[in-house]
């Protein structure tokens, strides 16, 4: 019995979602051939960790400084929304890394959604967006919230209209992109700009990490917690957060189950790959600036940081497709003390990127 369950585990865990090609003919041919950029564009430099890897960035759709103003008057722009009451900035305050403090957003018409609005930080190094990873690119991502009935509720014929109504709008999109007729595809490689010149490597971490702050005794604990396992048989009792948000970035897998539930109401990525171990998995978040990104899970559950490690200490539910790195503890999830727990709430303060939460504004963003 226990060979056929590791068997179903392993099978649930592993899929084969694309083939790539990297050929030099494949790497021309990888939407490379229709690039909208103005003869006098300047580079977009993104300034990045020296612990980062390179984002892979859109090759047709190079970031330049006049793209991200222009994106960035887009997005704090409400005429997206069909009522012109809300813009993207309404449910993804940079203030709050991108987020709002409500369990799920509501859309123009009042409407509630399902599901709680995720940050924008760092979307240079993913490559699926929303909780269940329907969209694979940033571009293909921005155009959904504003045609949605539930969010924006506009269509983009609508959109183009309005915003090639407003005549400052053609001497940004010429700057950015040459010819002044404002498309679609020009508002969404504009948003697609402004989010990925998006990144945050500014916090005390970052200065700790360059040798230029120190972790208070507590952040030390935390951090060793954060990074240690959790095998007391080889005498190990760490809180094993690494697992799925490690690295720079701190985050180290795409989706997990990360135990909210037995049943599952939102069936999360499986209502896009149709795939039974999918079932119940969800986007792992980076936990970069998580202290001001309450609440916390796919459904907004959790009020406090320290209730997200509650659950991981005492609440975690068992399921078939439960992460095998949470399934391997005890029930209930890694029995940390009150102290511990503490330490950990600690140092994932230390991961706030205070500079970034403190943006430029619209207006400064469309002077450029």
């Amino acid at each position: 019995m226990l060979a056929v369950k590791l068997r179903e585990n392993i099978e649930n865990s592993f899929s084969v979602e694309t083939v790539k090609d990297f050929s030099p003919i494949a790497e021309l041919s990888r939407g490379t051939n229709h690039i909208e950029i103005a003869p006098n564009a300047t580079p977009y430099h993104l300034t990045i960790s020296q612990f980062a890897p390179q984002p892979d960035l859109p090759r047709d759709n190079p970031l330049t400084v006049e793209g991200v103003a222009l994106g960035g008057k887009l997005f704090f722009d409400g005429r997206l929304s069909a009522n012109n009451s809300e813009s993207c900035a309404t449910c993804h305050n940079p203030r709050r890394a991108f987020t709002q403090p409500q369990r799920v957003s509501r859309g123009a018409d009042g409407d509630p959604g399902t599901r709680n609005a995720m940050s924008l930080e760092n979307l240079a190094w993913k490559d699926s967006f929303f909780w269940d990873g329907r969209a694979a690119s940033v571009r293909a991502q921005v155009l959904q919230p504003i045609q949605n009935p539930i969010e924006m509720h506009e269509s983009l014929t609508n959109l183009v209209a309005k915003i090639s109504a407003d005549k400052n709008y053609h001497r940004l999109f010429a700057n950015a992109f040459g010819p002044p007729e404002i498309t679609a595809d020009k508002i969404a490689r504009a948003l697609e700009q402004f989010v990925l010149a998006q990144v945050s490597f500014n916090s005390k971490f970052d200065r700790v990490m360059n040798g230029t702050a120190k972790f208070t005794k507590e952040e030390a604990r935390g951090y060793i917690l954060f990074n240690t396992e959790y095998d007391p048989y080889h005498g190990q009792f760490g809180a094993d957060c690494f697992h799925c948000h490690g690295g720079p970035l701190f985050q180290s897998q795409d989706f997990a189950n990360n135990g909210l539930d037995s049943a599952f109401t939102d069936l999360g990525r499986y209502a896009i790959t149709k795939r039974a171990g999918d079932k119940g998995k969800f986007a792992v978040p980076s936990l970069r600036n998580v202290a001001v990104t309450a609440p916390y899970m796919h459904d907004g559950r959790f009020k406090t940081l320290g209730e997200v490690i509650e659950h991981y200490c005492t609440g975690m539910k068992r399921s078939a497709t439960l992460d095998p790195n949470l399934a391997k503890h005890p029930d209930g999830g890694v029995p940390l003390g009150d102290a511990d727990k503490k330490a950990l709430v600690a140092f994932l303060k230390t991961l706030t990127d205070e500079k970034f939460l403190q943006p430029k504004t619209p207006a400064v963003l469309a002077q450029k």
